[in-house]
């Protein structure tokens, strides 16, 4: 199975010329927050689900790089007296080993950057797909602890309060540990001066850091919920699209948004199935009073403007493109429509 790395994405343009003082502590910090959202030991020692998550990341980055281990597990020298002395790396000690190995100009700092930020990318993003388990079965587990409590089960000495409150807690606090693993490190991006942001499983170029805070951080919270998941996919293409040169990444991000219009529109029960394209489905939400005139009027001429003409070949005609800046602008005001149009639900 193919596992989609930072590095393959953007193995253009070049972002890292040398390997300074700030990259090196940015892998030391990647690394710490990787150990920080799933620990390889637990009260000192191994534990189960740890040793699964290191050994899957570690098998996925491994291949996509063309190696049979980030390095050797097996370790040993000869000591003064002639003895061998060795022993065997955990899997969390050979991704460790690798990561924060001394970057010796044998290949550029650009690519010994984007391998081991891949690392942290793939961590990221196994652990977000381990939540999204925990908090899909969060009404079946509570259910369970509620009977549980009816059921007189309980025995021995107790901590006070219920079994169902406690399932709760703990499901809020692996939640917000994750989260802030997440802030600290788009905040560690922007001390080390990288125009990079993580969100829902992916890293990828963040321009401007106003907009990633006030536009892009809250759009990518929004659309985590998996019913967004093309939403999602939509706009992270626009913008792989956009920072590597790839054709027509404004395409994407007004796919995306006409997806959230569709996908509110069946929510709200106004799809009558006759629907012929993104006007069509504008037209309900404003049958339905989500969106005012004027606002009915602006989308459909950004899909007018933006979608339909790349959507569709153009023939003899000249081939459609538009310019950096608007690029930006269809992309950022895609993702200001669908975060308003969401939560208008």
């Amino acid at each position: 199975m193919l596992t989609d790395i930072f590095a393959f994405r953007y193995s253009q343009p070049r972002m890292w010329e040398t390997f300074y003082e700030e990259q090196r502590r940015l892998l030391v910090q990647g690394f710490q927050l990787l150990n920080d959202v799933c620990p390889y030991y637990v009260g000192g020692h191994e534990d189960e689900h740890g040793k699964r998550f290191w050994k899957r990341i570690h098998d996925l980055l491994a291949r996509e790089l063309g190696l049979k281990e980030l390095a050797p597990q097996y370790w040993g020298f000869y000591n003064k007296q002639d003895q061998w002395q060795g022993g065997q790396r955990t899997m969390t000690q050979m991704c460790e080993t690798w990561m924060l190995e001394p970057f010796d100009g044998k290949m550029s700092a650009d690519r010994f950057i984007k391998e081991r930020l891949s690392l942290v990318e793939i961590g990221f993003r196994e652990h977000e797909t381990f939540l999204a388990g925990l908090n899909a079965n969060l009404a079946k587990n509570i259910a369970a602890a509620e009977l549980f409590d009816q059921r007189g089960q309980r025995k021995g000495l107790l901590v006070p309060g219920k079994t169902a409150d406690a399932v709760r807690t703990t499901n809020a606090n692996v939640n917000i540990k994750f989260q802030t693993a997440v802030n600290e490190l788009n905040a560690r991006f922007r001390q080390a001066g990288c125009q990079l942001h993580y969100h829902n499983g992916f890293i990828q170029v963040s321009q401007d850091e106003t907009i990633a805070q006030e536009i892009e951080t809250p759009f990518w919270k929004l659309v985590a919920d998996t019913k967004w998941q093309n939403v999602d996919h939509d706009m992270k293409e626009a913008l792989d699209l956009r920072d590597t040169g790839g054709r027509d990444p404004a395409f994407y991000a007004a796919r995306a948004l006409e997806s959230a219009i569709k996908i509110i529109s069946d929510e709200k029960q106004l799809t009558r199935g006759q629907e012929k394209g993104a006007h069509n489905y504008i037209d309900n939400l404003m049958g339905a009073k989500l969106i005012e005139v004027w606002e009915m009027e602006a989308l459909k001429h950004l899909f007018t403007k933006v979608r339909n003409p790349f959507g569709h070949g153009p023939g003899a005609a000249p081939m459609p493109s538009l310019s950096d800046q608007q690029t930006n602008w269809a992309i950022e005001n895609s993702m200001i429509w669908i975060k308003s149009l969401i939560r208008r639900m």
